[in-house]
């Protein structure tokens, strides 16, 4: 059975968006290296809308390896509105969100969501995200609302934690395993 990891950046001060405030001064060779590590591990990346959107106007006009990756590898986007992807090898999901990933999940290889919005909440509280890295940024963005928070009424899950790293940029990569509830 494969996994749903999620990788999520966060700021000091828990905001998952407004990334052009607070994120890219972050971006260096060790990041880049990590990120491509992941998608290298992972047999599928898994959206919801507006990740999709962001992704999908951006990494088909990039080259270099993680582009390459991200552009190449079968993609799932979640969507109630979306009829079709116009990004290729990527597949929505339309209809039952839980009942797909769980499928996704039996057939093997590693799933990868990045961000933390409806998708990644709905995931972990059906007990389907089975490992968290939270990429925090040493910066407080001082941006958004409620919607751009990764603390939001709701999130109710007990985390193990399984490793840390502290990159030379200052982030700190916090990993956790999500118990589901068959471990309960």
């Amino acid at each position: 059975m494969g996994k749903i990891v999620n990788s999520t950046f966060v700021s000091v001060d828990g905001v998952i968006n407004h990334m052009e405030v607070w994120h890219f001064a972050y971006v260096d060779d060790e990041t880049e290296q990590i990120a491509l590590e992941q998608l290298q591990a992972s047999e599928s990346l898994l959206m919801g809308r507006e990740t999709y959107d962001a992704y999908a106007s951006v990494w088909p006009e990039r080259d270099g390896a993680v582009p390459d990756r991200i552009n190449s590898m079968p993609k799932y986007v979640a969507s109630t509105t979306l009829d079709e992807a116009g990004w290729n090898n990527t597949t929505v999901i339309k209809d039952d969100l839980v009942a797909e990933v769980a499928a996704l999940r039996k057939r093997g290889g590693d799933v990868l969501m990045h961000g933390f919005g409806p998708v990644a909440r709905a995931l972990i509280a059906n007990g389907l995200l089975d490992v968290l890295h939270l990429w925090v940024h040493p910066h407080f963005a001082g941006v958004g609302g409620p919607g751009d928070m990764l603390l939001s009424e709701g999130n109710d899950a007990r985390l193990d934690l399984i490793g840390t790293r502290t990159l030379r940029s200052g982030v700190v990569m916090l990993s956790y395993r999500v118990p589901s509830a068959q471990d309960a």
